[in-house]
């Protein structure tokens, strides 16, 4: 691997530090965002994840010899969330990447792999959800062939979890571009 190349590959135990690192350095901006409580559950949840059981997998993107990117991958909504909102497709989760490297094609290249592997299982979507407070996250995903799931969005408190599905069959984000 080269030193800028990106490689995304299955998490192992031992990247479960520079994980965490990962995802409270890229959520953390949300701290100023949110009301102080709102914001430690979040980052308990956060927190949580690294080790939490449910996601069928883990990703985790290397760039310049380090973890750079992370994202989970769930069968379901239900073993996404714990509630069952009608999704039965694969959902990716809690998709970070650290500030410093963001603009490099990390974000993208776990979409790929989660799309790819989703694709792989045999599903016919992927599914994710996010918020207005991630309007850089809403354009990359729109972006990419993502479109609005009006039916699989809730509320979180006051928050509207906006939802997202990408066809997998018709998704160009599955073409690897060189």
């Amino acid at each position: 691997m080269g030193e800028r190349e990106i490689a995304v590959r299955e998490a192992r135990d031992s990247d479960r530090e520079a994980v965490r690192d990962v995802l409270l350095s890229a959520y953390g901006q949300y701290e100023a965002v949110l009301p102080a409580e709102r914001w430690r559950q979040y980052k308990d949840d956060i927190v949580a994840s690294v080790t939490k059981e449910g996601p069928k997998v883990r990703l985790v993107a290397e760039w310049d010899g380090r973890v750079a990117g992370t994202a989970l991958l769930f069968d379901s909504s239900l073993s996404a969330y714990g509630t069952d909102i009608g999704i039965d497709s694969p959902i990716i989760r809690l998709l970070a990447v650290k500030p410093e490297a963001r603009g490099r094609g990390i974000a993208t290249a776990l979409l790929r792999e989660g799309a790819r592997l989703a694709a792989a299982w045999g599903a016919e979507t992927l599914h994710l959800h996010t918020s207005d407070m991630m309007a850089s996250a809403v354009r990359l995903y729109e972006r990419l062939g993502f479109e609005r799931a009006y039916d699989k969005e809730f509320y979180n408190g006051e928050h509207l979890v906006k939802s997202y599905r990408l066809h997998l069959k018709q998704a160009d984000l599955l073409q690897t571009h060189g």
